[in-house]
């Protein structure tokens, strides 16, 4: 995959190299290839996008970038491999007035799903069926704690002016009305939890997380999140070999 978008001379030369699907070439499950491909979507930056064969790496990318696995970019001929310092990177060097700052304001926007992969991780790779109810009420809360801050009303929301008082957040994602690194982070996690857990332990995230709920609905009308995610059935099949139970 490649040439999202045509580049003129005063863009940067970017491409993003990310794990290939079960094909080969479609985008495969990895959160952490999504969360960067978002980043430099929402940046508006013209890149390239690459999708690496982990069964057969050519030839010319073991010479590029030896021993290292997607994600990892090369931005003006220049390698870099590690995600966190490649999001840091981005971000202060696409930056204003030409690309937005994509940083939450509330520190609490990225802090809040902080355990909610480790969790979910747990509930699927348990092999015993009677430790289920367990591991699935771990999964729960973490879920219900980012309810809560999804449905509490954020500062910018509040007008100490208005008769009316705002009791449920009306906010589309985690930070307030626009996509950020905080969203970058989670919703990958948060789809590939909401795709496996159905798959592999008939688990759905309850009805009444209605603010879970509205950030999912909100983050699948966005194109750079849509289109940026696996389909279902890779995500099924990276959980296929953990997700199985003794009775």
């Amino acid at each position: 995959m490649a040439g999202l978008r045509p580049r003129t001379q005063a863009d940067p030369e970017i491409e993003l190299f990310v794990k290939a699907g079960s094909d080969g070439e479609s985008i495969g499950n990895c959160p952490f290839c999504q969360r960067l491909f978002m980043v430099l979507w929402l940046k508006g930056v013209k890149f390239n996008v690459t999708t690496v064969d982990m069964t057969r790496k050519p030839e010319e990318l073991k010479d590029l970038a030896p021993g290292t696995n997607p994600p990892f970019l090369v931005y003006n001929k220049e390698l870099k491999t590690d995600f966190i310092k490649i999001e840091e990177f981005l971000e202060q060097t696409l930056a204003p007035p030409r690309y937005p700052h994509l940083s939450p304001k509330y520190k609490e926007s990225f802090d809040v799903g902080s355990n909610l992969f480790a969790k979910f991780s747990a509930y699927i790779k348990n092999t015993q069926k009677e430790a289920n109810k367990n591991f699935e009420k771990s999964l729960l809360k973490e879920l219900k704690r980012l309810d809560d801050y999804l449905n509490t009303p954020l500062l910018d929301e509040i007008d100490p002016d208005s008769a009316e008082e705002l009791t449920v957040s009306r906010r589309l994602f985690l930070d307030g009305d626009r996509l950020t690194l905080a969203d970058c982070n989670l919703l990958p996690k948060l789809n590939i939890i909401k795709v496996a857990a159905k798959k592999y332990r008939d688990f759905d995230i309850p009805a009444e997380f209605s603010g879970v709920w509205r950030y999912l609905h909100n983050a699948y009308a966005r194109e750079e999140f849509t289109h940026t995610c696996p389909e279902a059935k890779e995500i099924e099949t990276t959980y296929a070999s953990v997700a199985k139970q003794k009775s």
